[in-house]
């Protein structure tokens, strides 16, 4: 919805909106803007980007070799996989993110037993669970089965990545940067299965129609708002206003709702519907 009003204002992304969030929003320090994080942590926020680009900050063109001389170094530029802290912590957010879905939708009973038994992720923890612990009943079957599905996802990454890093024999953080995959990464035959829970969720979960009503109303009120702010903006507090000159109303109102819990979006749209 952010995206949507903020179409013809430049756009909105999450990604894009942490990286302002701590270099430019959070002012902790009287001398410049952001949290003054390095930058790995910077390159790290910088999810699902077709390429990555290394500041000519830190750029160091020479080290010195075994023997002291000056030993060249490839200069990064441009490149397309981030360091493997940045990558471990990519997968580790997919993982938990399709996992707590599952256990959710569970939860809320909206997705039966027969169709979780169509999937192959799930259909593999249940019977391993099954198999360790016999006569597990629900609520408790359920959750040993995510937990499962988890540690399999786990094991798996951990595994195939050792032998990824290995195989591409990297010795430094640049060398990690310079290869064209990623070498954080699921077996083949896991990827494909998550691939195929991703599908699952989609069709089953993300557009049921108990969801999407919530995701309806969730959106209703973020417009509500959003709109109320440009009317009038002083809703918005003295410090943001204060940017409003700076990064202009609409992307002002964006951060600021950006930046909202749930809790506080609801409040301020019943503020506002009265």
């Amino acid at each position: 919805m952010l995206a949507e009003c903020m179409r013809a204002h430049g756009g909105f992304d999450h990604n894009r909106q942490s990286l302002r969030v701590v270099e430019l929003l959070e002012n902790p320090y009287p001398n410049f803007p952001g949290l003054n994080l390095t930058f790995e942590v910077l390159e790290g926020l910088r999810k699902h980007r077709a390429f990555y680009e290394m500041p000519k900050a830190v750029r160091p063109s020479r080290l010195r070799g075994e023997e002291g001389k000056p030993e060249a170094r490839p200069t990064l530029e441009k490149y397309h996989c981030p360091s493997l802290e940045a990558q471990i912590s990519d997968l580790a957010d997919e993982i938990t993110y399709y996992s707590h879905d599952l256990d959710d939708a569970v939860d809320f009973e909206i997705l039966s037993a027969a169709q979780l038994e169509e999937n192959e992720v799930w259909r593999r923890s249940h019977r391993a669970v099954i198999s360790r612990y016999a006569g597990t009943r629900e609520p408790e079957l359920h959750k040993l089965i995510i937990r499962d599905i988890i540690d399999v996802q786990v094991r798996d990454v951990i595994t195939t990545s050792a032998r990824s890093i290995a195989d591409a024999g990297v010795q430094s953080a640049d060398e990690v940067r310079q290869q064209s995959v990623p070498l954080i990464c699921y077996s083949d035959d896991l990827f494909q299965a998550n691939r195929a829970l991703r599908k699952f969720l989609y069709q089953n979960v993300y557009y049921h129609p108990r969801v999407a009503d919530v995701n309806r109303r969730a959106c209703e009120m973020l417009r509500k708002v959003f709109e109320a702010y440009l009317v009038d903006p002083d809703r918005l507090g003295e410090a943001a206003t204060k940017r409003i000159e700076a990064e202009g109303l609409h992307r002002t109102v964006c951060d600021y709702i950006a930046g909202m819990t749930d809790r506080y979006l609801m409040e301020e749209y019943t503020r506002i519907a009265l």
